[in-house]
């Protein structure tokens, strides 16, 4: 597949500048597995999952990781601190053409200092003086809204750009599908006999980066942690056994789970019509394979998924509309194929529904 394959055109208007209402106001296009792309609104959600469904959702919690100071020059320089490493922090310095590594950034109110110490490939390693990181995060960070967002963020983005569930502090970019929620929402979601379970991917700036011209056989992206629990990974194979769906919020789910899958044999699954003949064996008696090697829980990946790409951790997919020749367009186009998802892309800017980060979402099936 190449880049141009994956490029549609959208009015900028029907960029998101601004969260629903509510976080339960979006539409939702809902892709079945046949036929064509239905309007709904996000409260539908619920009506869509089935009893024995497993609803698998990211916890990263967004930091106001965007940081403005100044040179002792006097001139501004924005931060956006990506990870932290061995009690430095990786991050992304603008404009970077003149900084050199020994320099010292101070914030803007004198409050603390951030030493260069080391530029490379782009990115910086630096390391914060005086105050602890996290006080000076906490006390000083900005919300770090995508680019296509194009106005300074307010108290409500503190909010708003954050899931409800959002437990554990890393990611510089929210895992969006997950926005659309609350609390009411997901106790709805258990009442109908689905399970939620959690794991964690903290999503990187490499995110919003276009992908590159050309064939993409050989790229990959930049790595992002993930840690997925010993009882989310037991629920997944529980809910393939049972022949129940594994629902992915979100492509960083997806990503994660793919990511430990290819280390652990596939769990049999019990169709449909075993179910209802009762000819298979009972969920708690079924076998299941035993991995060759154990599944990779936690780590980071750099796995970039695009057609043709075997999916052997889900079944159904809730997720935002994508960046033209982004790489999430592409894992999306892997898993319901290039003309479908962008049929259904086409019928949302006919529709007029809001896209990316603080936009409408999609809900995709696809034939298992």
């Amino acid at each position: 597949m190449n880049s141009s394959e994956l490029d549609y055109e959208l009015p900028e208007e029907l960029i998101a500048q601004w969260p629903a209402e509510t976080r339960t106001g979006s539409r939702l296009l809902h892709v079945p597995a046949e036929g064509p792309p239905v309007h709904r609104r996000f409260t539908d959600f619920p009506d869509l999952l089935r009893e024995g469904d497993l609803l698998v959702v990211n916890e990263t919690r967004v930091l106001p990781a965007r940081l403005a100071a100044r040179r002792r020059t006097g001139g501004a320089v924005e931060i956006l601190l990506v990870r932290r490493e061995d009690g430095s922090w990786r991050a992304l310095l603008r404009p970077m053409r003149r900084l050199r590594p020994g320099e010292i950034l101070q914030g803007e109110d004198g409050d603390y200092r951030v030493e260069i110490e080391a530029i490379e490939a782009g990115e910086a390693i630096v390391r914060f003086r005086d105050l602890p990181a996290e006080r000076v995060i906490e006390r000083h960070g900005i919300v770090p809204l995508p680019p296509y967002v194009r106005r300074d963020p307010v108290p409500l983005d503190r909010e708003r750009y954050q899931t409800v569930f959002a437990r554990v502090p890393g990611a510089v970019a929210a895992p969006t599908a997950g926005l659309h929620f609350d609390e009411a929402t997901l106790a709805n979601v258990r009442e109908r006999g689905v399970e939620v379970a959690p794991l964690v991917l903290h999503v990187g700036p490499g995110t919003f980066r276009p992908l590159p011209d050309g064939p993409l056989s050989d790229h990959r992206l930049e790595d992002e942690a993930y840690e997925i629990p010993v009882p989310t990974w037991e629920a997944v194979t529980a809910a393939r056994r049972r022949g129940g769906r594994v629902v992915a919020v979100g492509t960083t789910v997806v990503r994660a789970l793919e990511s430990a899958i290819p280390a652990a044999s596939e769990t049999p699954r019990t169709s449909p019509s075993e179910r209802r003949s009762g000819s298979a064996a009972a969920p708690a008696a079924a076998p299941v394979a035993a991995p060759a090697t154990a599944p990779a829980l936690s780590g980071r990946t750099d796995l970039f998924i695009r057609p043709p790409h075997r999916f052997r951790s889900i079944d159904a997919l809730l997720t935002n509309f994508h960046l033209p020749r982004s790489s999430l367009l592409c894992l999306v186009a892997a898993f319901v194929g290039r003309e479908r998802i962008l049929a259904a892309y086409r019928e949302a800017v006919r529709a007029r529904y809001r896209f990316y980060s603080y936009g409408d979402v999609t809900f995709l099936e696809r034939r298992t």
